[in-house]
């Protein structure tokens, strides 16, 4: 049954409220919730090629090519499991709609190693006493 006029309307200024509101929520909920496919379809191609090489280097009773099975099996169903990363916003969003640059100031700082994080977190714990 489709929605009246009324519905609609309200429908639509819903809409606008939550994009108003959050712009990142509302993007997050609009995008397209398609899985990539062809990730499936190579992570199942490449599970079988290794699960093959699995068995073959089994039967041969080569230790070397069923180690190498194995880890293209793994590879495989990793890449077809696992998100693709995407990268961080490119700008800001105004209030009107439009978007800018991200400021210097508002972008991520350089990485910092395991290690550098854990210093700074004892140190933070640790200038408190």
């Amino acid at each position: 049954m489709p929605l009246s006029e009324y519905e609609q309307r309200v429908l639509e200024q819903m809409e606008r409220q939550l994009t108003s509101d959050d712009p990142r929520l509302a993007t997050t909920l609009t995008s397209s919730g398609r899985k990539p496919v062809w990730r499936y379809v190579m992570g199942g191609v490449g599970a079988l090629a290794g699960l093959l090489l699995l068995v073959i280097g089994a039967a041969a009773s080569l230790v070397w090519l069923g180690v190498i099975g194995f880890l293209v099996m793994f590879a495989a169903v990793a890449v077809a499991f696992t998100k693709p990363r995407k990268s961080g916003p490119a700008g800001v969003v105004r209030p009107d709609g439009s978007t800018a640059p991200r400021p210097a100031a508002a972008r991520k700082p350089a990485k910092r190693g395991f290690m550098d994080r854990m210093e700074e977190r004892w140190d933070r714990r640790h200038d408190g006493q």
